[in-house]
């Protein structure tokens, strides 16, 4: 469910967020460790299904990419976003950076103009900016941004591409079915009637079933169309999305995975921010929402951990945050004081390893389905020819 909050920062100010939460509480809990004072706090209500958040329509990766192209060929901060503001031709967007560049000229930071606009710039990017302001690195910020949104869209592409074919087979041979059953077992039920024969029990069955669906297909279309819009709304909502994802979690090839798939992108995500020089406790908090409400909890204890002295990687090992090799190589990150960049480099290793998997699952799920695919339409097919090849043998 989403929260909209009014908070006070220290130094800061009011701000206006949007939070991704369970409940209220839990909306209250991830405020205030963000160093938040709740000032109100409601809950968004809309049906995500049809309603799409304003941030899902605003390219934050190519507002970045165009912004850091006209930095690096020497137009000042300004300049740049009035530059990015006179080429948009969508009115929503010009608007907003003409909102960006006056609260600028007020004499505000980049930072303090963006976390104005929650539902556009997400909190990791304000953190992003805001710490490259103190070292007045933007360009190279912007750049590590661009690189990590490219690195986090690369795996989830992958996903998409791997399950898009064994979706088509699914819908083509969903198809191909209820015509079968729908339309072709219709016609063949006429003519057995005529021979006046008695069918074998699962032919007469399909026939029955053919015969309901040709007689009442407006009826049971409609009620599929409901059943199915039902479903989909029930599985927007976050509360029944949590529970599926508990399902998920606990079958035990797909749930190791999903695992490793989460911590990728919570360690890339953190990497970047320690780049950026975001201290470790901050950029546990920021980067949480990332994680599933159960390693959610388990992120709060080993920053809590952390804040004790106890060393990042073993806080992390005790409270379920690594793989084997991440332990390893965040100790390594340790030893040598490049934290970030070996989260990085443990992300890509995960990254890799989930692609690997992706690839194999495809390769062994697709030919998979097309066997169960060409069993239930062969299978159709023999029951609807058996009495004819009964009728035959009975013949000769």
């Amino acid at each position: 469910m989403l929260f909209e909050l009014k908070a006070v920062r220290e130094g800061e100010g009011v701000l206006a967020l949007s939070l991704e939460a369970s409940d209220e509480a839990d909306a209250v809990r991830q405020a205030k460790s963000q160093g938040l004072t709740i000032l109100a706090i409601k809950a968004k209500q809309h049906w995500a299904g049809w309603k799409f958040h304003q941030r899902q329509r605003f390219n934050i990766s190519l507002f970045s990419q165009e912004l850091l192209a006209l930095l690096q060929a020497g137009l000042s901060l300004v300049e740049s976003i009035e530059a990015l503001a006179e080429k948009e031709q969508h009115p929503k967007t010009q608007k907003l950076f003409r909102q960006l560049t006056a609260t600028m000229y007020e004499g505000r930071t980049l930072s303090h103009a963006l976390q104005q606009f929650p539902d556009y710039f997400p909190v990791l990017y304000v953190a992003t900016v805001r710490a490259s302001e103190k070292t007045g690195d933007l360009a190279v910020a912007l750049a590590r941004y661009v690189a990590y949104q490219q690195q986090m869209d690369s795996v989830r592409k992958k996903i998409v591409s791997a399950s898009i074919y064994p979706a088509l087979l699914l819908i083509a041979g969903g198809l191909v079915t209820l015509f079968l059953v729908g339309y072709v077992v219709p016609k063949f039920s006429v003519v057995y009637e005529q021979m006046g024969r008695d069918l074998p029990l699962f032919s007469q069955l399909l026939l029955n079933l053919g015969k309901l669906l040709h007689a009442n297909g407006a009826v049971i279309f409609t009620v599929l169309v409901l059943i199915v819009s039902s479903l989909v709304y029930l599985l927007t909502r976050p509360a029944n999305k949590q529970w599926l994802m508990r399902k998920f979690w606990q079958i035990p090839a797909i749930g190791s995975r999903m695992k490793i798939y989460q911590l990728a992108r919570f360690y890339r995500t953190l990497g970047m921010l320690l780049q950026g020089g975001t201290p470790i406790v901050t950029g546990l908090q920021m980067a949480a929402d990332l994680l599933p409400l159960a390693l959610r909890a388990q992120l709060m204890l080993a920053a809590t951990t952390i804040r004790e002295g106890v060393s990042i990687s073993a806080a992390m090992d005790r409270h379920g945050l690594t793989t084997a090799v991440a332990a390893r190589m965040l100790v390594v990150g340790e030893r040598s004081g490049k934290m970030g960049e070996m989260m990085d480099r443990i992300a890509d290793f995960h990254d890799d390893e989930m692609a690997r998997w992706v690839e194999w699952f495809s390769k062994l799920f697709e030919p998979l389905l097309m066997a169960v695919i060409g069993l239930v339409i062969g299978g159709i097919v023999v029951l609807m020819y058996f009495p004819i090849f009964e009728l035959a043998g009975s013949i000769q």
